[in-house]
This record gives C-alpha cells, structure tokens and sequence, in this order.
C-alpha cells in the first residue's frame, strides 16, 4: 500500500465522517484512527499503524504493486530453518524497555505466537512474533540498531 492509498482513505474518511479502518491487503494490517478535530484546531490528527503478517520472504513473495523482493543470504547452515526478518524500517529493540529482560534469548523455545522483538518505526512500536514454533538459534542484529525491511532479524529451528 502506497502513500496515495493511504491519503486517499484519510480523505474518504474525513468525507464521510469515519474514525476508524481496518484494512487488510497482501501481509500487512493498517489501521486508521482519526481524532475529530478540537474547537481551537483546524485539522483533525490522524494515527496510523502498519501491523505486519510475518511471512518467511523469498524470493517468490510478492510484496507492492507486483516488485519481488528477497530477503540478504544468511549462511549456509541456517537454510533450512526459519528466518524471522523484519516487515519495516525502524529500530530493532530485543527488550520492552532498557531494564526489562530480553523477550528471547539463543536457546529458547518459542511458540508462533510468541513476541520476539520490536522495531520501531515513527514512534510506533511494532511487536514482531516468532509466527513458527522452535528453538532461537541465532539473534542476527544487535539491541538498538537500525534495521531494513526484510532483513533477518532471528534464526529459528522449526
């Protein structure tokens, strides 16, 4: 979903006077909040958030408007296992806060459900699940560094 879509439903939603979407397309959940504008404001604010699906990506996963995108070799030992790679540009966070115990450590079992890191984007924390059940095998990125869009974030023996 590209930044026109997105604007042209901010629009339609000021039109008809709505406060909140959903909307489901391809591996990503957006929601929409729009607050009614306040008596001393003229425009009303509007709170986006952009929840992926985790997938495993390869090179077979289409992504926008047909581009195919491939998720960075990792070495050769970990081709048969899970890659947890990350669904947007942000900052990679292996604990909820700075004093908090890591959500995962290399050894750990992990249910499909279980949330592995978060990576921050615009001020949105994003939680990013394991989406498979095994054991950490390996944390490829360092607490508080930048990451890119599909770049693996966790190595996982399903």
């Amino acid at each position: 979903m590209d930044i026109k879509e997105i604007t042209k439903i901010v629009e339609l939603m000021a039109k008809h006077d709505l406060t909140e979407i959903d909307i489901q397309a391809e591996n990503n959940t957006l929601t929409i909040k729009r607050e009614r504008p306040s008596s001393d404001s003229q425009a009303p604010t509007v709170v986006t958030q952009m929840t992926p699906m985790i997938a495993p990506l390869t090179s077979q996963t289409p992504v926008a408007a047909g581009n195919v995108v491939a998720a960075p070799p990792v070495e050769n030992e970990d081709e048969d296992r899970h890659k947890i790679v990350s669904p947007i540009v942000g900052t990679f966070y292996a604990a909820p806060s700075p004093d908090a115990d890591l959500f995962v450590n290399v050894g750990d079992e992990v249910a499909a459900d279980t949330v592995v890191c978060i990576v921050e984007a615009m001020k949105v924390m994003n939680e990013i699940t394991a989406n498979v059940s095994g054991v950490v095998k390996k944390v490829l990125v360092e607490n508080g560094h930048a990451v890119e869009f599909g770049e693996p974030l966790f190595v996982i023996e399903a």
